[in-house]
């Protein structure tokens, strides 16, 4: 799935008129300000192209769980403030995301103006996919631009519904960039093509591992479920975290990967992992067939860092979900850290890196390389299903080209 095939923003004639954006705003919020603007700004090219062309942009977007109810501090007001800061400009704020309180802030946006309608899940009927609250939304506009890659997994009324209520519904550049870099690295990608994959369970990434095996040339696999790896290779893994249902599975997945699957080959253990506390235990390093019976294993060991990093510095494109131990401790985060190092050290060599979000995106921030590597998705839940080949409903329902 790429935009290639769909509308893109550029192709569109957006002068004086009525467009409106679903943009991924759900930041962190903090005594009523914006913690973190990175999401405003990976939105600010698509706003700031359509003000050039003297669009008048009307903003939509979710924040939060409000569960279809009013929240104070699930309000979008601060993000407005915020947005108006990068702009350089005034943007203006809708109490409401349909109604007469939207369509009269809508009609008072001037050509280059900026609006910021309200919370958009303060309606139950956006998340269930209303049609009759997609087409309230669609009336404040004369065409739709999806940039929000983060929420385009989601068939809602925002994403999807109100596409078949505007004339035009095109990507924006955001949605553009994500799809692109995913796209390529899946269907044309520069090898040898490694992925990495993480996190704490199997059955959370078995359709991502299916779809990669075919594509990949290596798939290095870390986090918690490599214990149900190495417990269907018949090892002893302690306490570690195992799907017991899940190691027949696993055998098949080892059998079918014709050697593509690299495990680590030992690991950092404890006697005490307490995950709510964020600490652990007295540690130590094991090799994969000494994990002691009353011990648990919590990150990879300097010889599978070693192991992983040459691997993945031959590498030419690279795509990583899920970190390779609990991150979230320093003490047990050193080989999740390694990786993201060895993704800058791969980039600066001219491999394509693409971090799919999610854990893996604070795993780079972590360890410092946000910024020195290809990209970093904005959309952990939406890369996810990409990677897993999944339609996406929020790119499926854009007008084809």
């Amino acid at each position: 799935m790429s935009t290639g095939k769909k509308l893109f923003v550029e192709d569109l004639d957006v002068a004086g008129k009525r467009v409106i954006v679903r943009v991924d705003f759900n930041v962190p919020l903090k005594d009523g300000k914006v913690e973190s603007d990175k999401r405003l700004k990976e939105s600010l090219p698509t706003i700031e192209y359509l003000r050039k062309k003297n669009a008048k942009v009307i903003l939509m977007s979710h924040l939060g769980r409000p569960d279809g109810k009013r929240v104070a501090d699930m309000s979008l007001r601060p993000v407005a403030d915020a947005l108006s800061a990068l702009l350089g400009a005034p943007v203006a704020f809708a109490e409401d995301c349909v109604g007469p309180a939207a369509e009269k802030a809508v009609s008072a946006v001037a050509p280059g103006g900026v609006l910021l309608l309200e919370n958009l899940r303060f309606h139950a009927a956006e998340e269930e996919n209303d049609p009759a609250f997609a087409k309230q939304l669609a009336a404040l506009a004369d065409v739709y631009v999806n940039d929000a890659f983060g929420s385009a997994h989601r068939a809602h009324a925002s994403t999807e519904g109100i596409t078949k209520f505007v004339p035009q519904a095109a990507s924006g550049f955001l949605m553009k960039k994500e799809l692109d870099y995913l796209g390529d690295a899946l269907g044309n990608p520069k090898r040898p093509f490694v992925a990495v994959i993480g996190g704490s369970k199997v059955s959370g990434k078995i359709d991502v591992i299916k779809n990669l095996l075919p594509r990949v040339d290596k798939l290095l696999i870390g986090g918690g479920m490599t214990y149900t790896f190495l417990k269907a290779q018949g090892l002893e893994i302690g306490k570690s975290i195992v799907e017991n249902d899940k190691i027949d599975l696993a055998k098949r997945l080892l059998a079918e990967a014709g050697g593509k699957l690299e495990l680590g080959t030992d690991f950092v253990v404890t006697d005490k992992l307490d995950f709510k506390g964020r600490t652990v235990g007295a540690t130590k390093v094991v090799a994969r067939n000494a994990i002691p019976a009353d011990w648990e294993a919590c990150d990879i060991g300097p010889a599978t860092v070693e192991a992983f990093t040459k691997i993945l510095l031959g590498a030419k494109t690279i795509v990583w979900n899920g970190p390779v131990g609990v991150f979230e401790i320093d003490a047990t985060a050193k080989g999740t850290i390694a990786v993201a190092e060895a993704l800058a050290k791969a980039t600066a060599a001219g491999a394509t890196t693409i971090i799919g979000g999610g854990d893996s995106a604070s795993a780079v921030k972590k360890a410092g390389v946000a910024s020195k590597v290809s990209h970093v998705s904005t959309g952990g839940g939406a890369s996810l299903e990409f990677l897993e080949g999944k339609v996406l409903p929020g790119v499926a329902a854009l007008t084809n080209k």
